[in-house]
């Protein structure tokens, strides 16, 4: 059994905001891309396609900031487990990457091909 306490909302939300307010503080990566969120979320309501094609926009632009996030977890723990390079810390780290480059793709794809349909 694990000791853990129990799950109390109030205070597991706590708990992610820090987590937000940490990687908007100290990663770059994520500062970047935030804003890139806050520049794109209006245009999703300004352009006009279905509100599925909306929906799209809005979970491309979701899932790149959740991919950074889980990227800097996962270079945050290496980091912690060993400083030294080691193989498969340097694999475990490009993998963290590697999420980060498809949900990026996906983004550019998505926005790409609704705009596309929409203006041309």
């Amino acid at each position: 059994m694990r000791n853990q306490p129990k799950y109390n909302f109030f205070k597991n939300t706590s708990y992610a905001l820090k987590g937000l307010r940490d990687l908007v503080k100290n990663e770059s990566s994520f500062k970047i891309e935030l804003l890139l969120f806050f520049v794109l979320l209006p245009l999703i309501f300004f352009i006009e396609t279905t509100l599925s094609n909306k929906l799209l926009m809005f979970i491309s632009l979701m899932l790149m900031l959740i991919a950074e996030a889980a990227n800097s977890a996962i270079e945050r723990v290496v980091d912690l487990v060993t400083l030294e390079h080691h193989e498969m810390a340097g694999r475990a780290k490009d993998v963290g990457s590697t999420v980060v480059f498809l949900s990026i793709s996906l983004f550019v794809v998505v926005w790409g091909s609704i705009i596309f349909d929409t203006f041309l």
